[in-house]
């Protein structure tokens, strides 16, 4: 069954906040929250997969893909900020319960929204990001540590760098099982926006606003270990930016997650889309699209 995708925006906090939509609403909701240098793009494979099963929102952030790119002097980019219109497009859209996919800076995002109102969280599908000191791997470390210790021009250029045509295709390729599987519009429509004037300063705000992640690590943390979320973690273990340590770390505070390895990097979905939706299928018991249909549908029927 094909279901469409549907591409909208909606108002919050006067704002236009860009969002790509699937699947019927009666069906449990999946927030797809996405990362650097993309944005709800990365998630264009793996929606159709999921559609029949769930109710799917895919947001761009402030300043990224198709939403609202105001100027730094208008906005201030941090990652609060970026929850906070995530949140909000959560409420206009009246959304009171959903599962978070979470995927680099998909993770300090949704870990703001679980810890605001973690009732409303009924799980968790963790992608290469972190929250935990030991995921962080060294290339993340020699751009970010000099730019949080001094910002200068000279601690910046590296920054500037990781959001560059090759930083950007970088991100994409590496890891990856079999590169030319990796779809080049990926890099070329990230780095087509992120080229556009002004946007890499506020790019280097978030690099730099990054620091604020590392401090909550502890607080995450212990809401994880009180709420106990249902958790996938579906991690690409090439990923030079977030390690395999990383995601193991996740079982120490939710032993009942469960994580499978992929074979590939910091991006998964380009190369292994089909056994992502088959995993959250399976892990969260999607219910069927058509109930009239379920005694012979393979996942569980509400």
């Amino acid at each position: 069954m094909t279901v469409r995708t549907y591409h909208r925006t909606a108002e919050v906090n006067g704002r236009k906040v860009f969002y790509r939509e699937a699947g019927a609403r009666k069906l449990p909701t999946i927030l797809l929250l996405h990362g650097l240098p993309s944005s709800s793009q990365m998630f264009r494979d793996l929606i159709p997969s999921l559609a029949d099963c769930f109710h799917l929102i895919a947001p761009d952030y402030i300043g990224f893909g198709h939403s609202d790119a105001p100027s730094r002097d208008e906005f201030a980019y941090t990652f609060d900020n970026l929850a906070a219109h995530v949140l909000g497009l959560v409420d206009v859209l009246g959304l009171d319960s959903y599962i978070l996919y979470m995927q680099d800076y998909g993770g300090p995002v949704g870990f703001r929204l679980f810890s605001q109102r973690p009732d409303c969280v009924k799980g968790f599908i963790i992608q290469n990001t972190n929250a935990y000191i030991e995921g962080v791997g060294d290339a993340p470390k020699s751009v970010l540590l000099p730019l949080w210790e001094n910002r200068t021009p000279e601690t910046e250029k590296p920054a500037r760098d990781f959001v560059g045509l090759e930083g950007t295709k970088y991100h994409w390729l590496v890891g990856a099982k079999d590169p030319e599987a990796i779809n080049p519009d990926n890099w070329v429509f990230d780095q087509a926006l992120l080229d556009r004037p002004r946007v890499q300063d506020y790019q280097v705000d978030l690099l730099e606003n990054y620091k604020s992640n590392i401090a909550l690590y502890p607080h995450w943390q212990a809401a994880f270990r009180q709420h106990k979320p249902k958790t996938l973690i579906v991690w690409g273990k090439n990923d030079p930016f977030f390690i395999p340590p990383g995601a193991r770390a996740y079982l120490n505070d939710l032993p009942d997650a469960k994580l499978v390895w992929l074979d590939a990097g910091h991006f998964v979905l380009d190369e292994n889309a089909p056994q992502v939706a088959a995993e959250i299928k399976t892990a969260f018991g999607a219910p069927c699209a058509a109930a009239d249909n379920c005694p012979s549908y393979p996942f569980r029927c509400d």
